[in-house]
């Protein structure tokens, strides 16, 4: 029996079809049906993931000689992955869809939380409006801490819910026959809508500017106009990341069904790493807000330092996925 053979039984004897195969190898279906229709092999990366798949030796998938597995050709140490029903994937992304609403009240509660800061505080500069620098901060920084942590009971409900599904992102696991097909017709369709919605996200943030731009045409001098178009550059900012939350979120978890970009297997061995790093840099950005808040005392200015952090945790992120290799 030829190793084209060896890998149609043992395909069929798991269930999957070509496209299902493809996908826990990350490659395409015409290499699997090429591989089963003699007309190539797979490398040796791809011959071993095989191995490790159907739970059987290289020399077993090599030799053509051998035309059953014995109990010597089966891998005594090969891990049982967890199998993804068909149905377990359907709750995933119903809950998932659940779950775009509180995500975006709650990002949008944290974009918009240092607005009445802002404003009260320039308020407080103008004698006619009778509020004091101290009242001023300590309305701003209640109403900013009052928003903050709405929005973080927001995030715990939202993932106590999905939290049965972490194994999706931390786990290697294994799909059962029509779990890829599924994922796979249903992103195709969601497609159009995803890049229509990034497009318009992207749009606003850069429409975001406009406002302040439109301050400094104005009046430059009033400090007031300025931070109330720097509220109405927030507010701008907010619903374009809605709309980026709205197809992100969704997006995502066909990804991870799919276990490809951010999901793939060898990015999973990886995630521990990414989470260390993830955590370690927000504590650092947190420790820098609060050393400059209160050696400053000027909170008005000081929470510039969340949307810094925020632009360079990507470029942070970045550099590791650029040293990290396979």
């Amino acid at each position: 029996m030829i190793f084209a053979d060896k890998l149609i039984q043992l395909r069929k004897k798991s269930g999957w079809s070509q496209e299902e195969l493809a996908g826990q190898l990350g490659v395409t279906r015409q290499s699997v049906s090429k591989w089963e229709g003699g007309q190539s092999v797979p490398d040796l990366e791809r011959l071993l993931a095989l191995s490790r798949l159907f739970g059987v030796s290289a020399d077993y998938l090599l030799k053509d000689e051998i035309e059953q597995a014995g109990p010597e050709d089966i891998l005594p140490d090969t891990p049982q992955l967890r199998q993804v029903s068909l149905e377990e994937a359907n709750a995933f992304l119903r809950v998932k869809e659940e779950s775009v609403r509180p995500v975006i009240f709650g990002t949008f509660l944290c974009i918009l939380s240092p607005i009445c800061l802002l404003v009260l505080g320039a308020l407080s500069e103008m004698p006619e409006w009778g509020i004091s620098e101290a009242v001023a901060g300590g309305i701003g920084l209640i109403v900013l801490l009052c928003m903050v942590a709405i929005a973080v009971a927001v995030f715990i409900a939202s993932g106590s819910k999905t939290a049965p599904f972490a194994y999706l992102e931390q786990e290697v696991f294994e799909t059962e026959y029509g779990v890829t097909g599924m994922v796979k017709e249903r992103r195709e369709q969601f497609k159009p809508f995803y890049t229509r919605c990034n497009v318009i996200g992207t749009c606003l943030c850069i429409l975001s500017l406009v406002p302040l731009f439109g301050g400094l045409i104005v009046n430059e001098d009033s400090d007031l106009l300025m931070v109330l178009m720097l509220a109405a550059m927030l507010v701008l900012i907010g619903i374009g990341v809605i709309f980026f939350i709205r197809v992100g979120i969704i997006w995502e978890s066909f990804d991870k069904l799919l276990q490809e970009n951010d999901y793939t297997r060898h990015k999973k061995t990886k995630s521990r790493i990414t989470q260390a790093i993830a955590t370690a840099y927000w504590l650092i950005a947190t420790a820098i807000f609060l050393a400059v808040s209160f050696s400053s005392m000027n909170w008005r200015q000081s929470w510039i330092v969340w949307p810094v952090a925020g632009v360079l945790f990507p470029a942070v992120m970045a550099i590791y996925r650029a040293f990290d290799r396979p």
